[in-house]
């Protein structure tokens, strides 16, 4: 099984492999031979401030604004804990070439404990060098209330799977699709890890997913008050947009606790 969005990741890989797969660019999510992907395909071009709490990520992945200062993205986006000055972070446009963009170096790099384990976890935070101005954030479920429905994706990666990245945020809509018939489709899926993760995607006809470069981007939804929830984080599936392989998405009510304490020691 391959991360989906962003570049070949093994769920039971070694921290080392772990490491190289961070550093490596950013390519589809496998399924058999082939990594997983992470773009939208079968999206449109998400308008300017439509989804303001959207980052794009300088290694090839995507983050929602968790805090001001404080990205949420995927686990294996990146390589370990620790200090980090490399990661450029693009917010504010959808327009990657914006001059009006704002980009804001990292300081620091936490990496959840448990990505690469039996119990799952590929999330991760990074901490900005500086607050971001006038930009909303992205609230994250803490109860499993919302992981149903459909969702809304948006990501600057491939709009088709092996395809370039995109200099647009595209954005798309996908159902919930329940772990049992998740874990049913076969190839990669029966690893699935049901209280860790969640699947959405067209399973009959495929067409709309996330793809390469999508890895680490929110997936999601309205909450009952019509505002912003994020329920997942782009991690996994077996190629884009294929029928019968549905994204797989990283749970984040599972890991709300755990995601706001890390965020307070940073």
């Amino acid at each position: 099984m391959a991360p989906k969005r962003w570049f070949t990741l093994l769920r039971n890989a070694t921290t080392a492999l772990a490491a190289l797969a961070a550093a490596a660019s950013f390519a589809t999510p496998a399924i058999a031979a082939q990594p997983p992907s992470t773009d939208v395909v079968g999206g449109t071009r998400a308008a300017q401030g439509e989804f303001p709490f959207m980052v794009r990520l300088s290694m090839g992945c995507g983050g929602a604004l968790y805090t001001k200062q404080i990205v949420l993205t995927a686990a294996h986006c990146v390589s370990r804990t620790g200090s980090n000055t490399s990661i450029t972070a693009t917010v504010g446009v959808v327009d990657l070439n914006s001059t009006s963009a704002q980009k804001i170096r990292s300081t620091y790099v936490y990496q959840s404990p448990t990505y690469g384990t039996s119990t799952g976890g590929d999330w991760a935070l990074i901490k900005l060098a500086s607050p971001v101005s006038g930009l909303s954030t992205l609230p994250i479920a803490t109860t499993s209330s919302y992981n149903n429905g459909t969702f809304t994706v948006a990501g600057w990666g491939a709009a088709r799977e092996g395809g370039a990245q995109q200099r647009y945020l595209l954005k798309a809509t996908v159902p919930f699709v329940d772990d049992a018939t998740c874990q049913s489709q076969g190839g990669s899926y029966p690893d699935l890890i049901p209280s860790a993760e969640i699947c959405a995607g067209n399973l009959a006809s495929g067409g709309v997913d996330t793809c390469q470069g999508d890895s680490g981007g929110p997936m999601f939804r309205r909450d009952n008050a019509g505002a912003w929830i994020q329920v997942g984080i782009v991690s996994w599936g077996d190629g884009c947009a294929r029928a019968h392989a549905p994204g797989v998405y990283t749970e984040v009510s599972t890991f709300a606790s755990k995601i706001a304490s890390a965020a307070a020691g940073l």
